[in-house]
């Protein structure tokens, strides 16, 4: 092949491969992300031919093979990651890919189902290793020859990066996903999959770029530093001292959820500019006000359930009869959503154990292995003479859990390091109960922490042995083999909290300990026609995420909230129901017992409030039926949601706990 010709042949294929994947997924197929990718197809092509160039005959072919061949496994490791995980590996996971092995079974149905997708990517390589068997050596690139490859290639930079900045510099454009925080589908989508990668390597891997500070809130903080509150005139007016003057009443002293930092004073001492920022954003937050639930369960033991692949989908009087009793006779919760972030379940279980927003590109929960987590529940309690524990029944080092766990203030165990539940594929929640039960109620007050395992994909009966294990019990249902399989693995979740529940009340504690269970991500393993299927109706974008969330304990009186929750909220929730001292300025979610106004965040920025549904990828507001919703509230609450997905990774990089918090 001639140079240019060469140029052309890699450009074609390299797009190709981008307009597959694209294919695959269920992102939005023709956009200007299109024009991206395409634009720098031709710099990948550019760049692959210029290097070639540099070497005579057989060992460009070389050179150009391996690309090609390292562009198409590319390319279907993250067709094969998507189909499983619903978004696409970065580098840093990509670094981290060892522990990827303990799914060699699902990858191969993966595989197997995937193949006329794996086949059509491998087209391109195939076309040049046919071209070239035969073909006779060539000598290396002329001077001239690669002069007009160089130039070729600062015009096609020239071109994408005038575009680029010239273009929307708006929430998820393409200048959003190229010099700030990527949200990793939406990026692929903007930009192309080559270029995504590149970028994440060029932030991840050199620390060069990255997400710019958004606009500051301009909100002033209206509290007192120490949380003792304000007072604020009655709305009844002035009432009648005896001698007829007029003297204003005062309602009662409104206390706060705050810890004793002054926030003001730290910002204006500070000559780091990024700690600077950051005390001045959570200074200007406003934080919740202490309410009627406000120690309602101060002094109970706390059991914490994130749940794998649990939904309210799989709640049933008599498929899950403990599920239903526990999401019945608590806190009902008819509009609390999960959403699925970059690292599904390490990420899921991240915002639901801290109440912060997962960094995109990197191990959050991990990277926060070093840092000081004050909110977390396992430390705050720990604190107050608690006996903490935390179980995971599978792998225990799998997403680093070693190292995490034990820093949420954990004595931490998991199969290979203290558990010793049956090690088959995935393992019971049954058999963690049976074996940590004695352990968490040998002494009071306590907190047990479980991730499980029982209810991860995939969904059949050929290889998910608690699937298989629970099979006889579902039968008779009338869902297709993907949605019974499902079932059955959450009969397996709702057996172990029928035993959890039977053990407290044999221990005596039944009636002083609350109980929260959340999901990690909703069951994503299932295909959307699946999830219709239980959900007995089509289900939209936002509906997807759609989930149950437990906050229950014996004896209470059930109650109902239907505003939108998500599980960011459920620290600072749960933290107020207990009565602990935390900062509600300092987590991202918020008391939903409080007066702050609900929003839940969506990993590509979306947002969902009691005003309505923003669509950040299509950039459309859908306001609630009946709600006048003022002007500039769309962006306002955009706004916002930028700063905390910022302020959340800069907490994570700079141990900001650990700089205003003591340890």
């Amino acid at each position: 092949m001639r140079p240019l010709a060469l140029v052309r042949f890699l450009l074609v294929a390299v797009l190709f491969l981008e307009l597959v994947l694209r294919a695959r997924t269920e992102a939005p197929f023709l956009t200007v992300g299109l024009v991206w990718a395409a634009v720098f197809a031709g710099v990948a092509a550019l760049v692959i031919s210029l290097v070639a160039g540099l070497l005579p005959g057989r060992a460009r072919d070389a050179v150009v093979g391996l690309a090609l061949a390292f562009l198409t496994l590319l390319f279907m490791s993250q067709l094969i990651y998507y189909d499983i995980f619903g978004t696409f590996y970065t580098v840093f996971s990509a670094t981290n890919a060892g522990q990827v092995a303990e799914f060699a079974a699902d990858i191969a149905g993966k595989v197997g189902e995937n193949v006329w997708w794996l086949l059509a990517l491998s087209v391109p390589l195939v076309i040049f290793l046919a071209s070239r068997w035969r073909a006779g050596a060539r000598p290396r690139a002329s001077w001239r020859q690669q002069a007009v490859t160089v130039g070729l290639l600062a015009l096609a930079v020239g071109v994408a990066l005038a575009g680029i900045n010239l273009g929307d510099r708006g929430q998820n454009s393409a200048y959003d996903m190229y010099y700030r925080d990527q949200h990793p589908v939406t990026a692929v989508n903007r930009l192309g999959l080559v270029t995504t990668m590149r970028v994440d390597l060029q932030r991840n891997l050199l620390g060069l770029g990255g997400e710019e500070p958004p606009p500051a809130a301009v909100a002033p903080p209206r509290h007192t530093p120490d949380g003792a509150g304000t007072e604020q005139p009655s709305a009844e007016g002035a009432r009648q001292t005896a001698g007829g003057r007029a003297e204003p009443t005062r309602e009662a002293v409104v206390e706060h959820n705050v810890l004793d930092i002054d926030l003001e004073r730290l910002a204006a001492e500070e000559d780091d500019e990024e700690l600077r920022a950051l005390h001045e954003y959570f200074a200007a937050r406003e934080p919740t006000a202490q309410n009627e639930h406000t120690g309602r369960f101060e002094g109970y033991n706390l059991v914490f359930v994130t749940a794998e692949g649990f939904s309210h989908l799989a709640v049933d009087p008599e498929v899950t009869p403990t599920l239903h009793k526990l999401t019945q006779e608590g806190f009902r919760f008819t509009d609390f959503y999960t959403p699925l972030w970059g690292v599904s379940t390490s990420d899921g279980e991240y915002v639901a154990t801290t109440g912060l927003i997962p960094k995109s590109g990197v191990w959050s929960m991990y990277q926060s292995g070093d840092n000081a987590m004050p909110f977390a529940m396992g430390n705050q309690l720990g604190r107050l003479g608690y006996a903490t524990f935390a179980y995971h029944n599978h792998t225990y080092d799998y997403y680093r859990r070693d190292v995490s766990h034990p820093n949420l203030g954990y004595d931490y165990k998991g199969l290979g390091s203290g558990l010793d539940v049956t090690p088959t594929w995935p393992e019971s929640d049954v058999e963690m109960i049976e074996l940590t039960a004695a352990e968490v109620l040998e002494q009071e007050p306590f907190h047990a922490y479980y991730m499980t395992v029982s209810g991860h994909l995939q969904y059949n009966f050929g290889g998910n042995f608690i699937a298989a294990k629970n099979r006889e019990l579902v039968e008779d249902l009338p869902y297709s083999e993907a949605g019974r399989a499902y079932l059955a693995t959450q009969i397996e979740l709702d057996r172990a909290l029928e035993l959890l529940l039977e053990e407290l009340e044999e221990a005596g504690v039944a009636d002083r300990t609350l109980i929260v269970l959340s999901s990690d991500h909703y069951p994503y393993g299932l295909t959307r026609g699946q999830i219709e299927e239980l959900a007995g109706q089509e289900v939209d974008d936002v509906e997807l995420y759609r989930n149950g969330l437990v906050v229950h304990a014996e004896g209470m009186e059930p109650e109902t909230v239907d505003e939108p929750v998500s599980s960011m909220d459920i620290i600072p929730t749960v933290s107020n129901l207990m009565g602990l001292e935390f900062d509600s300025r300092l987590l991202m979610g918020r008391d939903v017992f409080s007066d702050a106004e609900p929003l839940v965040i969506f990993s590509d920025r979306s947002f969902l409030t009691d005003k309505g549904r923003y669509d950040a990828v299509a950039q459309e507001f859908t306001p609630a039926e009946g709600v006048e919703v003022p002007e500039g509230y769309r962006q306002a609450v955009s706004d916002e949601v930028d700063r905390r997905f910022y302020y959340s990774a800069m907490v994570l990089d700079r141990d900001y706990y650990g700089v205003i918090v003591d340890r």
